[in-house]
């Protein structure tokens, strides 16, 4: 079985609805997924916008949500999930704004992709302490049994 990440507020390179975003109530979109490998010990999301500032040219990936740790029994989050309603053991990164939680698409020109990433892991990330991006990324590394990412789009 592959890993699918999926939402039920939009599909795979369609449009993210205003409310997931700055120009709406900024609360984190609906996921979901299905087919994680059988020796899955933890999961991580990461989403984040290749295309900052500008898709015409990019300078930059910009962070919106980091979450490590997420127990593999889980098969969804919720709409506007908060910190102290994410499931036990989870943990947060730091996104682009220096802070943990969601931060909605506020893209400042043009159509921006927000790719929402998931990886299957075969270990628990241990001794990070609100960490980065990239500090997720090399702590994962070796560790990976499968990933699925789901793509949405966003315009003011």
């Amino acid at each position: 079985m592959t890993l699918m990440l999926t939402s039920p507020a939009f599909a795979d390179g369609q449009a993210i609805p205003v409310q997931y975003t700055c120009q709406g109530a900024d609360r984190s979109p609906p996921l979901a997924w299905t087919g994680l490998p059988n020796n899955t010990r933890s999961l991580v999301l990461i989403i984040d916008d290749p295309d900052a500032p500008d898709p015409q040219a990019p300078k930059m990936t910009w962070v919106h949500w980091v979450l490590y740790n997420l127990p593999p029994d889980i098969a969804e989050l919720a709409e506007g999930i908060a910190t102290a309603s994410l499931p036990p053991g989870t943990e947060e990164g730091l996104n682009d704004w220096r802070r943990t939680g969601y931060g909605g698409p506020c893209p400042p020109i043009g159509r921006h992709r927000y790719f929402h990433k998931l990886y299957a892991l075969d270990t628990r990330l241990e001794g990070l302490r609100q960490p980065t991006k990239a500090q997720v990324e090399a702590a994962m590394q070796g560790h990976v049994l499968a990933q699925a990412v789901l793509i949405g789009t966003y315009q003011k």
